[in-house]
Order: C-alpha cells, then structure tokens, then sequence
C-alpha cells in the first residue's frame, strides 16, 4: 500500500468521529477566546490520537498546540486550526468543519511521519472572526510559533472549490474622545462636545478616501453618541476597520488616520484614546507552486477547480500573519450545491450538511497528501520557499 493510500485508510477509518466533533462544535457555537468546549473537544482527540498537546497558548486560553515528531529529521509541517463562530448567527462560516478537517489531516500525516521524517502539528488558533482578542494566528506568529514551521496549511469551507486568493491587511481600531459636559440650552459654552470629535473624524475620512487607492477600505460604526440631547456629550467613541492591500500601505493609512483623529480633537478641544482593539490582520500571500500541488492532490479524487472560480481578495483573514512568514495555503473546499453567502443563514446550514461534513474527508486528504508530497521532494519544497520568499519581499509598497 501507497503511503497515500495509506493515509486515505486512516483518513477514513476517523472520519466518522471528526464529523461528530464538528456537528458538536456546530451545536455550541462559541466566539473569539470563548470557544472552550471547540478547544476541548478538539485537543482531547488530538491526544488519544498520540499528539502532545498543550492548551491555553500565545496567550490564548482556547488556543491549543498539538504535536507528533518523527524521530526521522524532516520538515516540520502545521495545520491550523478554527473553530470560532460568528456572533449572534453561528457557524456560518463552517468553522466547525474547519478545524474539524485540520485535526484529521494532521492524524492522515502522523500516520506515515515515522517513515518519511519530519514533525506534524495542529495549532488551534481562536477569533479568526475577530473579537475579544481576536485573530489568534497573530499572536502565534509573534510568539514565535511559526519560527521553525516549513509550511503551514488549511482549508476553508465554502460553496466551490478554489485556491489561495490574496486578502487585505486589516487594523481594527478604537476611538474615544473625552470632553465635557454641560447643559446643552442652558450653558453649551461650558462643555465640550466628544460626540462632534467622532463627526469630525468621519468627515475627515470622507475626505481622505479622494486621495486612496482603489484597494483601501475604511468603515466604521460609532459605539457610544452620548446620554441625551440635552447634556454634551462628554463622552463618545467609535471603531474603526482600516484595510488595504498590504501591510505597507496599511501602515502608512494607520498614520493618516491616526492625524484625522488628532485634527478632531485638537478642533474640539477633547483628548482621544486611539489604537487597536485587536490584533493586527496581514495580507495573505499566496504562493502558488504550493496551492498547484493542492490542485494536484484534489484532482486526484475526481475534484476540480472550476475554471471561471474568482475571488476578489476584499476581505482579511489572519491566515494573512502565517503567509508572511512560512509558505502558506488556504484554498477553499465545497460544501454545497451552489452560490451561498458567506455569514449567511445558508451557510450555516450547509456547515452541517451531508455534503458539508463529508468535505471533511476530501479536505483532510487532500492537505495531508499535499504536505506528503513536500516531504518527500524537498527541491520542490526549497522552490515553494524561494517563491514565497520572492513574494512577501515584492508586495506592493
């Protein structure tokens, strides 16, 4: 038997209990550093399945790292892991199968690691969504997680099949402005207005978007307007995503934005907090002689990307931090019959349908088979490396 074949059997001799796992995790939809039943439930398996495994990482209590080493030398290879929700509607985003699927390409991969060489791991990295402490893959990269990672991969459900696409860089940003109050009929001289602070950063925003690029992306909400009309606003605030097509320029938008923001309170005469209320989101770089040998391994099961298959890259992902530092795939796998909306009551519903869950199987051979197949040719593997290498140093400046 083929080592391939071989992890196919085991693929799917498992496959039975990752479905269960992630109609669990469906049932329980959990949000950014709360997943705590997704976390448990996965590194559990994880453990009977022969991993070491530790859970509350890079400073996340639902973040996991699970490890099987080789005692052969070999590339060091992770797959990572989601299994966060979306707030108020679910799984609509397929987590579920997400981390699902990682878990069992990790438990394909380990079956034949003690005889090609090399460490398998799974990181479980939560908020992929955002949220409170969101976008765990950056705290594992700046932690030093990935330093002597050789690749990294994953899959994302979605309703076709597809490669890697580039994403934005994304700065989720607070802002507060403190004035004070007073009667707004009776002494309006005496307050000052935090509220018209926010107004003026938005329409400072309004007047900065003549002078972007067609990339950039700036929406906001305001969170806090005041208390009553009759009293100023000593108080209010407002958040911000700021998002562009690499980091970059990203940084240099975080600048203008920043100065709008001291406009503003310099105009009004309130003092301002400003920064991130999360981690920072990077822009996926693709690196596509690694997503061809994940097309290769999908055709082998009679799978195939559509030829007119398109992505614009307008949302971000903190696959993005991973791709700046290791050669990474996030292609996409298809868990319904036709065009749903991502974050859609649809989606959430084909997160645990039969086509749904079966992706799981498909996809955790397809990533096991494709980390086999860098191990054992390490030329290619040095290629995807130089690509990626040559990718991340000509990003747009």
């Amino acid at each position: 038997m083929s080592l391939k074949d071989r992890i196919d059997k085991v693929v799917e001799e498992r496959l039975d209990i990752y479905k269960y796992i992630a109609l669990k995790i469906h049932e329980k939809p959990e949000v950014s550093n709360h997943e705590y039943f997704a976390c448990n439930i996965l590194s559990d398996q994880l453990k009977k399945e022969g991993f070491e495994v530790r859970v509350d990482v890079a400073g996340h209590p639902t973040g996991f790292d699970a490890r099987y080493k080789s005692s052969k030398p070999g590339p060091v290879v992770v797959f990572f892991a989601e299994y966060d929700a979306l707030e108020g509607i679910g799984h609509a985003c397929g987590h579920n199968l997400f981390g699902a699927t990682s878990s069992l390409a990790a438990v394909g991969l380990k079956a034949v690691i003690d005889e090609v060489g090399g460490e398998v791991r799974v990181y479980g990295t939560p908020g992929e969504e955002g949220g409170e402490n969101g976008s765990a893959k950056a705290s594992f990269v700046r932690e030093g997680f990935f330093d002597d990672v050789d690749l990294a991969l994953g899959v994302h459900p979605s309703y076709e099949h597809g490669l890697t696409t580039p994403t934005l860089a994304n700065d989720p940003v607070d802002v507060e402005f403190f004035g004070r109050s007073s009667h707004a009929a009776g002494a309006p001289e005496k307050g000052i207005n935090a509220l018209d602070a926010v107004i003026q950063v938005y329409n400072g925003v309004n007047a900065l978007r003549q002078h972007l690029t067609d990339d950039v992306r700036i929406h906001g909400i305001i969170t806090n307007g005041g208390k009553a009309p009759n009293v100023v606003p000593d108080y209010a605030s407002a958040r911000f995503y700021l998002r562009a097509k690499s980091r970059p320029i990203l940084d240099d938008l975080y600048r203008k934005f920043e100065n709008i923001v001291k406009g503003a309170a310099l105009q009004t005469g309130a003092d301002y907090k400003f920064g991130l209320f999360q981690n920072r989101v990077d822009n996926v770089v693709p690196t596509p002689l690694f997503d061809q040998v994940y097309e290769e391994n999908l055709n082998r099961y009679g799978e195939f990307i559509p030829k007119d298959a398109s992505r614009a890259g307008s949302g971000s992902t903190d696959v993005g931090n991973v791709s700046q530092v290791v050669p990474t795939i996030h292609p996409y796998i298809k868990i319904s019959e036709g065009y749903i909306a991502g974050h859609s009551l649809e989606f959430r519903e084909a997160s645990r349908s039969e086509i749904g869950l079966n992706s799981i199987g498909l996809g955790a051979k397809v990533l096991a088979n494709t980390a086999l197949d860098l191990i054992l040719n390490p030329d290619l593997l040095a290629k995807i490396k130089k690509q990626h290498r040559e990718n991340v140093e000509n990003q747009s400046k």
